[in-house]
């Protein structure tokens, strides 16, 4: 977010950071809750600091301002699958291959999975994943090791595998877990009221106004 920068009629980054716990997915029946925070900056202490006291399975993509808080086993690192896919994707759309279209059709397959047990038990959606999305997920790795042989390493396809395969374990942890989602497309949609007020303003005017928006926030998307 652009924030006015006092006395120099110039405008700097800050950054809105957005937590969300919501577990209707697996069949939970208590509402979602979305907490904003805002920030001057995008250094990883803020998330250090807003789960200091956190333990628990935290899903995102891969910034490594998070990587601190995996360190000591308190939190768990759940990937994002739609991160891992909208790379492959952005080259499908630039440079169309049977390899890019292969790799999106097996993801498609994984999702097609989530959709069928989508608020469904937890428990149950961890069966379903055990016996369907595992093998799924194993043969994707070892195609994807494959195309990795035969690739340019410098190729963009090559780069946006290696993205995948980097974050491969984090990345199955919905395949361990029955609560926890395949991507993390539930902060991505929170994000969307940030979007919206876009629209309607050009900036923030000054730190404190983006904690007060920050507040404004969490109140919407928890209420829609």
């Amino acid at each position: 977010m652009n924030v006015l920068e006092p006395g120099s009629g110039k405008t700097r980054t800050g950054r809105l950071w957005v937590y969300v716990r919501d577990d209707r997915n697996a069949g939970s029946v208590m509402p979602a809750a979305v907490w904003f925070s805002y920030s001057p900056d995008r250094k990883g202490l803020h998330p250090q600091r807003h789960l200091a006291e956190y333990s628990g399975v935290l899903q995102a993509d891969a910034y490594a301002g998070y990587n601190a808080l995996y360190e000591d086993g308190r939190v768990t690192e759940a990937a994002c699958m739609a991160h891992a896919r909208r790379k492959i994707h952005d080259v499908h759309v630039c440079h169309l291959t049977a390899v890019t279209t292969e790799a999106l059709n097996r993801i498609g397959e994984l999702y097609a999975i989530e959709s069928e047990i989508r608020g469904s038990p937890a428990e149950k959606r961890l069966t379903v994943r055990k016996n369907r999305t595992i093998p799924l997920m194993q043969s994707l790795y070892d195609w994807l090791q494959l195309q990795m042989e035969v690739l340019s390493r410098h190729s963009d396809t090559a780069k946006a595998f290696g993205y995948m395969l980097k974050q491969w374990n984090a990345l199955n942890e919905y395949c361990r877990n029955g609560w926890v989602e395949i991507d993390n497309n539930l902060c991505e949609n929170a994000h969307r009221v940030v979007a919206l007020g876009r629209r309607n303003y050009m900036f923030f005017g000054s730190d404190s106004g983006g904690d007060s928006a920050a507040v404004m926030y969490s109140l919407i998307a928890a209420a829609s």
